[in-house]
């Protein structure tokens, strides 16, 4: 079964970093990555650039509305995700609690499934 962890990090956390302490946390969470794989249970991960750089998409009566990034009425941003396949939420939890960027963000563990369900 399908599962996706999104890492929704606090705003304006990236940008108390350092460019080395960055980098150390991207490779911290490739090598997580790799482990998954080496595991069986990886099929997906990438890193999303801040939401100042987002452009949200709404068509109401036909007619497309733009909005730009960043949208301040949230406290956080998702900053990545990974997909992974295995056999149980309880074991996409376990899977959750490893990751790296729980210990500074906060990892979401949703089902992948049809928007009917």
């Amino acid at each position: 079964m399908n599962f996706m962890l999104l890492i929704h990090e606090p705003r304006g956390q990236r940008a108390e970093r350092t460019r080395s302490e960055g980098e150390e946390a991207y490779a911290v969470m490739q090598g997580f990555a790799r482990e998954l794989d080496r595991r069986g249970v990886f099929k997906a991960c990438d890193s999303l650039l801040t939401d100042d750089r987002a452009t949200r998409v709404q068509v109401r009566d036909g007619k497309a509305r733009l909005l730009d990034g960043p949208f301040s009425e949230t406290k956080e941003m998702v900053g990545g995700y990974f997909l992974i396949d295995v056999p149980d939420h309880d074991t996409a939890l376990k899977i959750a609690a490893e990751c790296p960027a729980a210990a500074w963000a906060t990892v979401e563990v949703r089902p992948v499934g049809p928007c009917f369900m």
